[in-house]
């Protein structure tokens, strides 16, 4: 039992490891290298804690000494899987977040009139997917994330919107289409590790004598985030200010 609670955490490790590098690298879609990697480690950790308490039940009083030391390295592996899982969880922006609010995946700073992406024609990437803002979204935003609102600045549109071109390709954004008349653009942004693919829109509009920025940011996978998109935003309007 020893010796096998030590294979299975080795082999959930290996799984997990298999299932980020392939996301990473492209050869598996994102969203199935994320549930490979945190689904081996998670489970697979767990089991192997399980199996490796029993080890270490069966092999105390000096039996065996070799299985114990085994059951000690699954019972490591194990819990160092389980750590990396929640520590993943709350790198992503989980943490704090409304449950309801991180179970949805397109966020808006405008929740009455949302940016619109550009059309299709502009990207083909959003050929065959519903861009649209989601009604039934509004309410758990507003809940979820009261912080989050538009930013005014005390500058003219044109200005504004050339500043925040800029601050978007300078933390990280992929500027994918600009539409100059509305003064609004989209941009694209990849996690690093599972290469997860996320939409954002910034719009520019006149607010008394300066400018309004509005920021909408949807994920491309799934239908949660973990608060992914909202932390994005907020890195994005920080950077504004």
């Amino acid at each position: 039992m020893a010796s096998f609670a030590r294979t299975c955490s080795l082999f959930a490790a290996t799984i997990a490891v298999i299932g980020l590098a392939g996301a990473h690298f492209g050869v598996l879609a994102p969203l199935r290298g994320f549930y490979l990697c945190m689904g081996g480690a998670l489970l697979g950790g767990l089991l192997s804690v399980i199996l490796s308490l029993v080890g270490i039940a069966t092999t105390r009083g000096g039996r065996d000494p070799g299985g114990r030391q085994k059951a000690w390295t699954g019972i490591a592996i194990g819990l160092g899987l389980i750590l990396a899982v929640l520590a993943g969880v709350a790198g992503s922006g989980a943490a704090g977040v409304d449950r309801e609010a991180s179970a949805i995946n397109d966020i808006s700073t405008d929740l009455e009139d949302p940016p619109a992406f550009a059309p299709a024609s502009v990207v083909p990437e959003y050929a065959g997917r519903d861009m649209r803002y989601p009604a039934e979204f509004v309410p758990i935003v507003r809940a979820g994330y009261p912080d989050l609102g538009p930013l005014v600045v005390d500058a003219p549109v044109e200005a504004t919107f050339a500043r925040a071109l800029e601050v978007a390709e300078d933390i990280g954004f992929e500027i994918v289409a600009r539409n100059e008349p509305e003064h609004a653009f989209d941009a694209r942004e990849a996690t690093f590790l599972f290469r997860f693919v996320d939409d954002v829109v910034v719009r520019v509009r006149p607010e008394g004598e300066g400018s309004r920025v509005d920021v909408r940011s949807k994920s491309r996978d799934g239908r949660g985030d973990l608060g992914a998109n909202a932390k994005r935003i907020r890195r994005f309007l920080d950077a504004m200010r």
